[in-house]
C-alpha cells in the first residue's frame, strides 16, 4: 500500500494546533513527516536513545521542560544534543512553555525546526495525531456518489448510467447533503473508519446527462453540500434482473470492503417507477436502527417464531409467505 506523507510548514499553517515557528531551519519548507506517531523526548533528553525513532515529531510538555530546567547548562546542552542530532523532523514545546536557550541552539545547530503551542500537551497532542492520521491516511478514489443522508455518509455504487447522479439529485431536493459527485476520494483515517471527500477539481460540481454540469451550492444553496463525512454503508445500484434473487426482509447481512476497512452492503435493484430517492431514505434510516441494536427482519421473524410455536394458523400462513 502506498504511504504518504505531509510538509511540516504546512502542519504549522493549521488553525486548530494554534502553531507559531520559533526557529525554520533552512529546509524547513520541504520537510516531511511521514509517521503518524509522536514522541515526547524525556528519557531521551537524559541520552537514553536505545528503540528511539527518529521520524517522529517530538513534542516537548511541561514535565520535560521543567525537567530540563532543573539541570545545569552543560546538562541541558548534552541533552538537547542527543535528540536534535537524530534529525528530527521537527520539535513542537507546548503548553505555553519557555523555550530554553539550550533547545534553541542545538536546533539551530542540527538545523531542526523549533515551533511552539499555547495549547495543553494532551489536547495538543491528540489534535496533532487526528490532523497527522488525515494527512497520511491511505487512500484511493473510485466511481460513485457519496451523499450525507439523516446523518448516514452513503456511499453509491453502481455501473455508468444507472441513475447515481439523478438518485442523489431526489435527495439534494429532499434535503440532504452532496458530498462528492462521480469520483469519490477514499480515506482510512483508522483501522476501523472510511472517510469520504470529492477530488477538489471537481467539488460541488454534479454532471446530468440531458442537463449538463451544475454547481450544487449556486442551485440549492450552500447548506446542500459538505467537504467530507465518514462513510457508514454502501448502496450499489443496479438494473433490476428478473432472474436474481432479491432479499424481501433484509435478514442477509452483507459487507463490502475498501482499504481495508468493512461496510454494510445493500443492493437497490432500478426499474421504472422506484422511487429510488426515498428507498435510500428508509436505508439509511434502516442503518441508524441496526446501529443501535435493532434490527425489523430480525424482530418479525422472531414475532414469527413465537406465533409458529404457539400453533397460530397466522403464523403458519407468515413463515409460508416469506419462505
Amino acid at each position: 500500500m502506498m504511504k504518504y506523507d505531509v510538509k511540516l510548514s504546512l502542519i504549522a499553517q493549521e488553525r486548530d494546533l494554534r502553531l507559531k515557528v520559533v526557529y525554520a531551519a533552512p529546509d524547513f519548507a520541504d520537510v516531511r513527516v511521514h509517521s503518524v506517531d509522536l514522541n515526547r523526548p524525556g528519557i531521551q533528553l537524559m541520552g537514553y536513545l536505545k528503540h528511539f525513532d527518529a521520524s517522529r515529531l517530538q513534542v516537548i510538555g511541561m514535565s520535560e521542560n521543567t525537567m530540563m530546567e532543573e539541570l545545569d547548562r552543560s546538562r541541558r546542552l548534552a541533552g538537547f544534543d542527543a535528540v536534535m542530532r537524530q534529525h528530527v523532523p521537527g520539535v513542537i514545546v507546548a503548553h505555553n512553555e519557555q523555550v530554553l536557550p539550550e533547545c534553541l541552539e542545538m536546533a539551530q545547530k542540527y538545523g531542526v525546526s523549533l515551533l511552539t503551542t499555547d495549547m495543553d500537551t494532551s489536547e495538543f497532542y491528540a489534535r496533532l495525531i487526528d490532523s497527522l492520521r488525515y494527512h497520511l491516511a491511505p487512500r484511493e478514489t473510485i466511481h460513485g456518489v457519496l451523499m450525507e443522508v439523516h446523518g448516514e455518509g452513503m456511499l453509491i455504487i453502481g455501473d455508468s448510467g444507472v441513475g447515481k447522479s439523478e438518485t442523489a439529485l431526489g435527495l439534494l431536493k429532499q434535503g440532504h447533503r452532496l458530498i462528492a459527485d462521480d469520483a469519490v476520494e477514499l480515506l482510512r483515517t483508522s483501522s476501523f473508519t472510511l472517510e469520504g471527500r470529492s477530488p477538489a477539481l471537481i467539488r460541488h460540481f454534479m454532471e446530468l446527462r440531458g442537463i449538463g454540469v451544475i454547481n450544487v451550492p449556486s442551485v440549492f444553496g450552500i447548506g446542500a453540500v459538505k467537504l467530507s463525512c465518514p462513510i457508514d454503508m454502501v448502496v450499489e445500484m443496479e438494473l433490476w434482473d428478473n432472474t436474481k434473487h432479491y432479499d424481501r426482509l433484509g435478514l442477509d447481512t452483507r459487507t463490502t470492503e475498501y482499504l481495508g476497512v468493512s461496510l454494510p452492503l445493500v443492493t437497490i435493484p432500478v426499474r421504472p417507477g422506484r422511487n429510488l430517492a426515498v428507498i435510500l431514505e428508509l436505508a439509511a434510516l434502516t442503518n441508524r436502527q441496526k446501529k443501535t441494536g435493532y434490527n425489523a427482519a430480525e424482530d418479525l421473524a422472531r414475532r414469527v417464531d413465537e406465533s409458529v410455536d404457539s400453533g397460530t394458523i397466522y403464523g403458519a400462513m407468515k413463515m409460508q409467505a416469506f419462505s
